[in-house]
């Protein structure tokens, strides 16, 4: 005898057809989140009618939300909220504000009621947690400026989309009195809000070290769920949500040191249930209302994407960033979010959206959604012209604090874990350094301390120049943004030819196209880890030191050997002592119709007239050392030359042409 379970059918429906989805999304290169809304609008009552359970869809979908905050609470620790206060407070504050106020206010001169608008304003202002930070993280672009704008903004609407949850009610004029429903709401959430965290910190503590003592995976995992649903009945059953409940959850796990565990063992659940939500979202748009009314969906749409960006933008102007790096934050903001779906549906009970209109809503949100992984995909080309449509300068603060008289000094770029490391050991060794660095609170905070660090962008020629970087020894570029770093390495070669570049990069596969654009030095953190990984364990196998220093230098003269060009190996140009020579060594090209093309070493006087000693030239993957003085220098050549920095500087010219043709690389 079989039992028949309905939902079974539907799920079996929902999973293999996302499957199908997922798998031609990966071949097509289509995020999976747009692969999991295809599958809704496929299995949806609206197109295909696969799935007849939509109800315990929703619930399931209701679960994925749930889990969603827990997640966001578990990540979001309040340490974490102390550190990024301003871009949270500041910023997000200002983007949610603004989109209210922009977006939801001036409906009220169409007749639209004030709750209507506000309610309205408040679908506009949240965007995607789930696809931004996801897509950015991919990138490697979450610690970039425009990075942290986003996430700024992000963790401010997570907690954000409480109180106006709360507030739906309210707007729909279900209450009588609505300053006092919010202030009793208020109370009630204060009252909740101090029992969970008594209780976190007297019973959580003692239920969770009982459990983590059974050493069971399991209970561990049971506790954890239990606790999160629990704490978000308690909530909803005091009349607040649900999702309160489930952030408040998370963020008393995020105080516990068992926080990871729990993360670890949710992340599964939150994955999957997430998926379904998307899916039901994906359910209830209805394909042919898109179709019959696409010009109205598709200006909406773009007046959505525009306006977003704008006043993303504009609170990353707040926050003191150039105007090219808070529009790539608005960029990153500018699709409708999850949580407006939630809002949507509580804002349908409450008739504060009609039917016509909730489906614009979803048609709207659904496109945004599905545009933005190729919005932050083009962030790098986006990012290259808008610098040169928009350049930026240095504040006139730090053009006044820029030193004028820098000469054979180190430029960072950068100030973050690199950036402080480098500047120590600069300054333990008395090199002289300045700090270039985008994170304008970095920049107060740092001055404040004795650093020499102004607020610039380092891939503008204006910026390089007040920090004489024609007169510059070596740029080390240790940012997070791989456009920009291109870009920076671009614009400092072209400045000074003769300059040492070092970058620090994420991947070996971006070490040749830095190497093209005139770095001599690219650390990647992908290699070096590796590299970490093995000495550490060799080392706890108790391999002598001599023997795995060995096999070091072997895997670096595989690895980098063949990604780095030729370099002439010379000895340390300071000592710890503190004392700096002025002269070094680099590696220059010779490029058709430079001065030195076609005359013998004797004939270019180079060492007489110029000062340079050649002490080697690479041609053809041969290495020439202490050439002949009647060797004569043709269009590749690589010639070693050592001398006074700032005489290569001047020098470089007869090399690379009289009227300084474009670096072309070693």
């Amino acid at each position: 005898m079989s039992v028949e379970i309905p939902i079974l059918a539907d799920a079996v429906m929902i999973f293999g057809l996302s499957c199908a989805v997922i798998v031609a999304s990966h071949k097509l290169r289509i995020p999976t989140i747009i692969g999991f809304l295809l599958t809704g609008v496929l299995a949806g009552p609206h197109c295909l009618g696969l799935v007849g359970a939509s109800h315990e869809v929703e619930m399931f979908a209701e679960v994925g939300v749930i889990l969603l905050l827990f997640v966001i609470g578990l990540e979001l620790s309040l340490d974490e909220l102390i550190r990024l206060k301003r871009p949270v407070f500041v910023g997000g504050a200002a983007q949610v504000l603004l989109t209210i106020a922009v977006m939801g206010l001036p409906l009220m001169f169409f007749d639209v009621g004030l709750g209507k608008s506000l309610f309205i304003g408040f679908l506009a202002a949240l965007s995607s947690t789930a696809i931004v930070l996801k897509v950015l993280g991919e990138k490697a672009q979450l610690a970039a400026p425009h990075g942290r704008i986003a996430l700024g903004a992000l963790i401010f609407q997570d907690v954000a989309v409480v109180p106006m949850m709360l507030l739906v009610p309210l707007l729909a004029g279900a209450s009588g009195n609505p300053w006092l429903s919010l202030g009793e709401m208020g109370l009630k959430g204060v009252f909740v809000a101090g029992v969970i965290f008594i209780g976190a910190r007297k019973v959580v503590p003692k239920i969770l070290g009982a459990v983590i003592r059974t050493r069971s995976r399991e209970l561990f995992l049971m506790t954890t769920l239990g606790l999160c649903f629990a704490i978000a009945l308690l909530t909803s059953t005091a009349g607040l949500s649900l999702s309160l409940g489930a952030f408040l959850a998370g963020l008393v796990m995020s105080e516990s040191e068992y926080s990871h565990s729990a993360l670890e063992g949710v992340l599964p659940f939150r994955d999957v249930f997430t998926s379904v939500f998307f899916v039901s979202i994906g359910m209830l748009l209805d394909p042919l209302f898109v179709l019959t009314h696409l010009p109205q969906v598709l200006g909406l749409t773009l007046a959505v994407l525009l306006v977003k960006t704008m006043l993303a933008a504009v609170a990353g102007r707040i926050l003191g960033y150039p105007v090219h790096v808070a529009i790539l934050g608005g960029l990153c903001l500018c699709q409708i979010g999850e949580f407006s779906f939630v809002l949507a549906s509580v804002g349908m009970l409450h008739s504060l959206l009609s039917p016509v209109e909730y489906q614009y809503f979803l048609a709207v949100a659904i496109v945004t959604m599905a545009l933005t992984p190729f919005l932050i995909a083009g962030v790098p080309s986006i990012s290259g012209r808008l610098a040169r449509i928009l350049p930026v300068g240095m504040s006139l603060k730090a053009q006044k604090d820029a030193d004028t008289d820098l000469s054979d000094h180190l430029i960072i770029a950068g100030f973050g874990l690199g950036g402080h490391h480098l500047a120590r050991a600069a300054r333990a060794s008395g090199i002289r350094y300045v700090i270039l660095e985008m994170n304008p609170e970095t920049v107060r905070r740092e001055r404040g301390r004795g650093e020499p660090i102004l607020y610039g962008d380092a891939s503008q020629a204006a910026v390089l120049e007040h920090i004489n970087v024609s007169k510059a020894r070596i740029l080390a570029v240790v940012i997070s943004d791989p456009a920009a770093i291109g870009r920076i390495v671009a614009t400092a070669r072209a400045q000074n030819p003769a300059l040492h570049i070092v970058v620090r990069t994420r991947f070996v596969s971006e070490i040749e196209p830095l190497l093209q654009m005139g770095a001599q030095e690219v650390v990647a953190e992908e290699y070096e880890t590796s590299v970490e990984m093995f000495i550490r364990v060799l080392s706890t196998y108790l391999v002598p030191r001599g023997d795995i220093e060995r096999f070091v230098r072997e895997i670096r003269a595989e690895g980098y050997g063949m990604l780095r060009r030729p370099m002439l190996n010379t000895a340390d140009a300071c000592n710890l002592g503190g004392v700096c020579s002025s002269f070094g060594a680099t590696v220059l090209r010779v490029v058709p119709g430079a001065f030195v093309e076609g005359k013998s070493l004797i004939e270019s006087r180079l060492r007489k007239e110029h000062g340079l000693t050649v002490v080697a030239v690479q041609r053809d993957g041969r290495t020439r050392l202490n050439p002949d003085p009647e060797w004569v220098f043709e269009a590749g050549d690589r010639v070693h030359v050592f001398g006074e920095q700032d005489l290569i500087s001047q020098k470089a010219a007869l090399f690379i042409g009289a009227e300084g043709e474009s670096w072309n690389g070693l």
